[in-house]
């Protein structure tokens, strides 16, 4: 059973080791849990449906309250504190890809406000339904998840956009294939999702990010079925494709989606290796990144990070013993930065791999402690958003944003971004727990991952005062870094005051007619991506 107002499985609970707890506290101070709203007097607060009749769209209050908010920080907020304003009028759960279109008809017929629903996974409020006297529908495509052709000679899976990441990887491990998308949202994210807010996978070093998997479709719009053909190539004109990916819901409904899928690898291996200080480390992410050696998969952390790791996780003894063991190799601990590489594919190719590219590494003072900690990662991997549920009942929040930036930035902007967060809440005299990771890399630069951790305020309203600092100020880090304002989470609403400087007045007008042609009366998911007036 998913919690109604948490992230995941409400059986699934992440522990956080004594130790961990006592840093926290000496990180930020006490944290004071806060009570959570009753899920008896939200449902009393959702009124009542605008929407006409409809038997594949359900007007109940606990349905309509699911399908009200995202995982983004403010969305938290609003479900733990009762804080939620504005609800969908109904869902609409299309059986089938007929049923589909009948409700978009009927949406169309009567002039609602769609916003389509994927998984629910959001972290930048794609789900935050608008304001206003038109009756909104929240489409949820859950029951929409069959794989419906499968080509093994071109290596092309057709799938319904609806299907989540378990299920699709069911449908194709057994017949020897894999996509090989793994976002940390995996476990509940659908592949429309991923492909209209063009997601990045935690292996997207060896099988791509979603613009390289995503081949073709349909998409239903208000002014008909937009159809992409899966050509292998071509030069027919712009590609059409770059509408759909990431047009956040702007043009329609992502209902069918082709993606480029690989044969199951013989061997999936993840390393742990340590470098003395970042900038040896970064110089051996760089220097095998524009090598282009064939790694699946690399995420650096820097000193902070590496510490928190470790700490929080628990096995005092198991990390003494390797802490000792780095020390005797020359990688002190206050430096120490842990990266975990990935080599995916034949046995012989892996092997190739890893010798290349442990080479470059040995020669930036890595030294690699084998692949207990890549098993452990591996094991966890999905499991990190768990720690959020745990961190709000003792009273923390905790956050992440990204970028990606050229290699002669990266560290003067992760410096940027920390230093910005850090001194966010300032006016509040409280302190912030923050540090980054390079979750990407390639030839010309990297992204950057930042996850930071604050005190709960005594009111919602305060806490969100405080996260609109925080966001704000490391938004504002980015842009004057020249980094791009989103590298795998998409715009949705918390990042549409910062799009324009990315994309500028000529390419924000022609978002905008782009959408206005598919959707003259604004109804598809408005709000996102560029706002609406």
């Amino acid at each position: 059973m998913q919690r109604w107002n948490g992230w995941g499985d409400e059986t699934i609970h992440a522990s956080i080791p004594p130790q961990a707890e006592m840093l926290l506290k000496e990180w930020v101070g006490k944290g004071t849990p806060l009570p959570d709203y009753p899920l008896e007097k939200f449902l009393k607060q959702v009124p009542e449906t605008r929407l006409r009749d409809h038997p594949l769209i359900s007007t109940d209050p606990k349905v309509r309250l699911d399908h009200a908010h995202g995982q983004s920080l403010p969305d938290w907020v609003a479900i733990r504190s009762g804080m939620i304003q504005r609800f969908p009028d109904g869902v609409a759960f299309p059986p089938d890809l007929e049923g589909l279109g009948d409700i978009v008809a009927f949406a169309e017929k009567h002039k609602f406000v769609v916003i389509p629903y994927g998984g629910g996974t959001s972290v930048v409020g794609h789900l935050s339904v608008p304001e206003g006297d038109r009756p909104v529908l929240s489409l949820s495509l859950e029951r929409l998840g069959r794989l419906t052709h499968l080509d093994s000679h071109s290596l092309l899976a057709t799938f319904e956009a609806g299907v989540r990441g378990p299920q699709l990887e069911a449908e194709l491990r057994p017949k020897g294939f894999t996509l090989g998308h793994y976002p940390q949202s995996f476990e509940y994210a659908s592949l429309g999702g991923w492909v209209v807010t063009r997601s990045s996978g935690q292996q997207s070093s060896h099988y791509g990010r979603i613009e390289d998997l995503f081949a073709g479709g349909e998409m239903i719009t208000p002014k008909g079925i937009l159809r992409i053909p899966p050509f292998p190539a071509s030069a027919a004109g712009p590609d059409l494709r770059h509408l759909v990916m990431g047009s956040e819901g702007r043009l329609g409904i992502l209902s069918k989606a082709i993606v480029r899928i690989s044969p199951l690898p013989q061997r999936d291996d993840v390393h742990g290796v340590f470098f003395p200080s970042w900038e040896d480390a970064t110089n051996a992410l760089r220097s095998a990144a524009k090598e282009r050696l064939p790694f699946s998969m690399i995420r650096l952390s820097n000193p902070t990070e590496t510490m928190t790791n470790l700490t929080l996780a628990g096995h005092e003894r198991e990390v003494g013993l390797l802490r000792r063991y780095l020390r005797l190799r020359r990688i002190p601990d206050e430096s120490a930065c842990m990266c975990l590489v990935g080599f995916t594919g034949s046995r012989g190719m892996v092997r190739t791999a890893r010798g290349e590219a442990f080479s470059v590494f040995r020669r930036h003072k890595g030294v690699s402690v084998g692949k207990t900690m890549g098993e452990a990662w591996k094991k966890n991997r999905f499991h990190a958003p768990y720690l959020r549920n745990t961190l709000w009942d003792r009273g923390y929040a905790v956050d992440t944003l990204e970028t990606a930036v050229t290699w002669e930035n990266v560290t003067t902007t992760m410096a940027a971004v920390e230093e910005a967060v850090r001194n966010a809440l300032a006016p509040w005299n409280e302190e912030v727990h923050v540090f980054t990771h390079l979750s990407h890399v390639y030839p010309t630069g990297s992204s950057l991952y930042t996850s930071y951790v604050f005190r709960l305020a005594d009111t919602p309203e305060e806490t969100l005062e405080r996260w609109r600092s925080l966001k704000g100020a490391a938004s504002q880090a980015i842009l004057r870094s020249g980094g791009t304002i989103s590298h795998q989470h998409g715009v949705g609403t918390d990042h549409v005051p910062y799009l324009e400087a990315e994309k500028g007045e000529v390419g924000m007008n022609a978002l905008k007619q782009i959408f206005t042609h598919f959707d003259p009366d604004g109804r598809m998911n408005p709000g996102k991506l560029i706002g609406d007036k």
